[in-house]
């Protein structure tokens, strides 16, 4: 990759972070299996392993790479890692509050599951006094640990955030230092009746990308099929194939293609999110379709998780609102129901 910019010319490609997620080109060929993947491909990183990265390549699936045979896709993301890379290394000691969150901290953990930590960090004096503006955010570089600058906590704990909430009254917070113990101290003046709209805009919020992820998946193998046994199709003819056999009420037929056309197109553009098409288009669609597509993950906001996760933070704002206070540790009949619903023994339109 071949920095044009100037501003980025002190840095190489072929050492900067790639934090999850980060678009990347491939510089060597691979084999998967007796598939070919060419130096060239166009990937997304999903996981990391040391000096080892999983990348999702677009049209092939999940193939590993030593780091220095990927380099960032866009100019942007040097910068945006580098960055990154280098608030968390200079303001990682400046975290005063720390908690494990998640699975683990919600009693709803097995073996596997990921360990999660969310906190608060202090700025040092003098990365407040320039022109600047400083970072608001830590995340660590495979996204298992996040933290927000203090101002921005508390004015998120203000407003009755439920991700802030959750982090200051979960067992596992622990205070690091001074600063830290005065917000736990405090913790019970940012309890208010304003629990009732923060978490149940969220709550609604996830439920409609969970139910858009539903829709999109309902219908998505079946598209496919359709533009791998006829690649002449065009959008409006997969529309109107699509339109006969959906289900959603519409007022004239008219209406009903063009509902069925913008599934269509939010179904590429999701493809696209996750690396697996080069561009958010229809003809991107089509040829993943008839070059032989791997098989499909869920989409990020369709696993059973999120399920579980939108119907436990319901369940935490029903009894903080009704007793005063919280145990974020699940318990009973509500946590078998929860684990019930994240190992996928509920269909998804039962939890919706």
């Amino acid at each position: 990759m071949e920095l044009r910019l100037r501003g980025l010319t002190h840095l190489d490609p072929l050492a900067v972070p790639l934090p999850h997620g980060t678009e990347v080109t491939t510089r060597v060929d691979r084999l998967l299996g007796e598939r070919r993947v060419p130096q060239g491909a166009v990937g997304r990183v999903v996981a990391s392993a040391g000096a080892e990265l999983d990348v999702m390549v677009v049209g092939v699936g999940v193939v590993r790479y030593h780091r220095d045979e990927l380099v960032p896709r866009k100019a942007g993301q040097v910068r945006h890692a580098e960055r990154r890379s280098a608030a968390w290394d200079a303001l990682r000691p400046a975290v005063v509050l720390e908690a494990v969150v998640g699975s683990r901290a919600w009693g709803l953990a097995h073996e596997g599951s990921d360990t999660d930590r969310r906190g608060v960090f202090a700025l040092p004096f003098p990365w407040t006094t320039g022109l600047a503006e400083p970072p608001r955010d830590l995340v660590s570089a495979d996204g298992s640990a996040s933290y927000w600058e203090v101002e921005k906590a508390i004015r998120q704990a203000l407003r009755a955030d439920p991700n802030t909430l959750e982090l200051l009254f979960v067992r596992t917070a622990e205070a690091r230092d001074e600063i830290g113990a005065w917000i736990l101290e405090a913790r019970t003046a940012f309890v208010s009746s304003a629990i009732y709209g923060s978490f149940g805009r969220y709550a609604l919020s996830q439920l409609k990308r969970l139910s858009q992820a539903h829709r999109l998946a309902e219908h998505r193998e079946r598209v496919l099929d359709w533009l791998a046994d006829d690649p002449s199709l065009s959008l409006d003819d997969v529309a109107g194939k699509l339109a006969a056999i959906s289900p959603r009420a519409a007022p004239t037929e008219a209406d009903r293609e063009l509902q069925a056309k913008e599934h269509i197109k939010q179904l590429y553009r999701s493809l696209h999110d996750q690396g697996l098409l080069p561009a958010r288009d229809f003809a991107s669609l089509a040829a993943f379709a008839r070059e032989g597509r791997t098989s499909l993950d869920l989409s990020r906001d369709l696993r059973p998780k999120n399920a579980y996760n939108l119907v436990r933070l319901i369940a935490t704002a029903i009894r903080w609102l009704r007793d005063g206070e919280v145990d974020l540790a699940v318990q009973g009949e509500l946590r078998e129901t929860l684990l019930a619903i994240k190992a996928g023994a509920w269909p998804l339109d039962r939890t919706i």
